[in-house]
């Protein structure tokens, strides 16, 4: 079993993260003048291009060091079914060889990535849980 660079843990709380930033939609009302309260804060689940979910889990990854990302991506390649865990250290160099230096932005552009992640980690055999988690 091949040993990974980035702790259970932190791919929990990008998991976590990530399904926060799923639920966002497109803007439906523009110009929405209301208070937040009156509307049931329904402008929480609208994606404006301002989110506090995108930054701290940009943030989050740029920290990270390269090893743990390259990790992070190929566990979400791993869940995506674009390998099998003998092939990891393949999964782990293509990705090396592709120098993504937005690492962040590709995650978030993947529709499934919370899924995929937890899919990455239970091919491993590593548990992650629904409940709150904080990052290690």
């Amino acid at each position: 079993m091949p040993e990974l660079a980035i702790s259970a843990e932190k791919v929990g709380f990008l998991i976590e993260k990530t399904r926060e930033f799923d639920v966002k939609e497109q803007v439906s009302d523009p110009d929405s003048g209301s208070n937040g309260a009156d509307d049931n804060m329904i402008d929480v689940l609208e994606d404006n291009g301002a989110d506090s979910v995108v930054r701290e889990i940009t943030g989050f990854i740029n920290a990270m060091t390269e090893d743990e990302r390259t990790d992070l991506v190929a566990l979400m390649r791993l869940g995506r079914g674009d390998g099998t865990i003998e092939e990891w250290a393949d999964l782990r160099r293509e990705i090396v060889e592709a120098r993504d230096r937005h690492v962040a932005k590709t995650l978030l552009g993947e529709p499934l990535i919370s899924d995929y992640l937890a899919e990455g980690l239970d091919e491993f055999g590593l548990p992650w849980t629904d409940e709150r988690t904080m990052p290690v």
